[in-house]
Parts: C-alpha cells; structure tokens; sequence
C-alpha cells in the first residue's frame, strides 16, 4: 500500500509513522513548506517527500493540516485517493461531511488522537463513514498499537471537544494568567497540579491551541463560571461549591 500524507506536522508524522510500521505503507509526506516535508520524510527509512502540487494518486490519502484548512485541502486532495480518504485534523463535523462529498465512492474513516503524539499510545476518537479493507486495516494497527478505539458521531465528537479540549485550555490559561509569583515552600499540592497543567500546556505549539478555541468555543463559558464565582457571597459560594463536584 502507498499512502500520501498532506500535513507534516505532529499529527501527520504519527500516521506516518502508523502507516509505515503496521500497514508496511510506502509513505509520501506533502507540506506547504516543502522543509517539513523533506525532514518529515527522514524520519522515516521508506518515505520521501513529494510537492502538495503532486498529481500522483495513492492508495490512501491522509489529511493532517490545521482545522481552519482542512475543508480545503479535502477538496484539493481527495482525487489523489483511489481507495480510502481520511483525516486527522482534530474537527469531526465539517471534515467528515468535505469527505462524503469530495470521494462519495472511497472509503472514509475521521481520525482524532485525544494525545499529542509524544505520548502515544492513548484514546483515538474515530468516525467510520464509510468502511472497507483499508480504514479496517488502519483501525486494527491502531488497537496493535495499544491504542483505545473510540467510535463516536461527528456530533458527539464535536460537541465533547468543546469541554475537553476549548474549556479545559481555557481554564488552565486562565488560572496562568491570574497567578501571581509564590515564593518558594508555600505552594499546596492543587497549586502544584495546576502549574503542572500551565507547564503541559504552554510547552506546545500557540497555535494549535488557537485553532481549537476558534473550532469549538468554551472560552466564555470558562469565563462566565469565573465571574459567578467571584461575584458570589459565601451562601452563593458554597453553593457553587457543590455544583461543581456534582
């Protein structure tokens, strides 16, 4: 099997590599820096990299680039797929649907890794829209992996990510962006958990992060739970206290 992957960053570099150790997939990486792609392809002893102007057709094609482009590069590159489409740019809703309508007649199957790369194995959110031999394959080196596969909708996906991926960052940001300096031996072990999440969190790349809030929102629910918070007396406090441990 050959396999092109457009997008050679983080996510697109883990099919790659995917692709090239269980499915024995001869891997073409596509970036819009031609760099990426080059260095993406010497990561990998059976890859090499080809221009995202390529007109060769693959088995399967895998788009990895940002969510804000990914309706665009499905279009692009959907004809250079003779058997199976898929994606992993992290949005399920709009994808999927570019995917049904730009390769009707291929197999199609939405990727989202809920981990960045570097800490594989983990949960994979999967959208199986229309199955065959090759999506059957890929899922089943998912699971060789040690990988849980979760088979949701795209609206579950989509709607989950704005809690799970949108408030969460929001939450962790914003307790960075509050926090004063403590000196050193009075920190509480909450305090340390939570600087723990601010370092996970500001060690990746802006933005990813970026794309996700303006994918999913979140942000002002985060906000609005703050500002009830604050603006609460202690009867209203512990009220909330308790809801949010509900």
């Amino acid at each position: 099997m050959n396999a092109l992957v457009v997008g050679a960053g983080e996510m697109g570099r883990w099919f790659g590599r995917l692709a090239a150790a269980e499915l024995d997939a001869a891997v073409a990486f596509a970036d819009a820096d031609p760099a990426v792609a080059s260095d993406a392809a010497a990561s990998l002893a059976t890859a090499r990299a080809v221009p995202v102007s390529t007109d060769e057709r693959f088995d399967a094609v895998c788009i990895a680039v940002p969510i804000s482009a990914a309706e665009e590069a499905i279009a692009e590159h959907a004809p250079k797929a003779e058997r199976a489409l898929l994606d992993v740019t992290g949005e399920m809703a709009r994808p999927v649907a570019a995917m049904a309508e730009a390769a009707p007649d291929r197999e199609r199957v939405s990727l989202h890794p809920l981990f960045s790369a570097t800490s594989a194995p983990g949960n994979v959110a999967v959208v199986a829209d229309a199955s065959g031999p090759i999506t059957a394959a890929i899922l089943d080196a998912l699971r060789e992996r040690g990988n849980a596969v979760v088979e949701t909708t795209p609206e579950e996906h989509d709607e989950a990510m704005a809690t799970v991926q949108s408030r969460a960052h929001a939450a962790v940001l914003a307790f960075a962006l509050a926090a004063d300096e403590v000196p050193e031996g009075l920190a509480t072990p909450v305090f340390e958990d939570l600087s723990a999440l601010v370092e996970r969190v500001t060690g990746n790349s802006p933005g990813v992060y970026a794309e996700i809030q303006e994918a999913f929102g979140g942000a002002d629910a985060v906000a609005d739970a703050a500002a009830r918070l604050a603006a609460a007396d202690s009867e209203a406090f512990e009220e909330l206290y308790r809801e949010a441990g509900e």
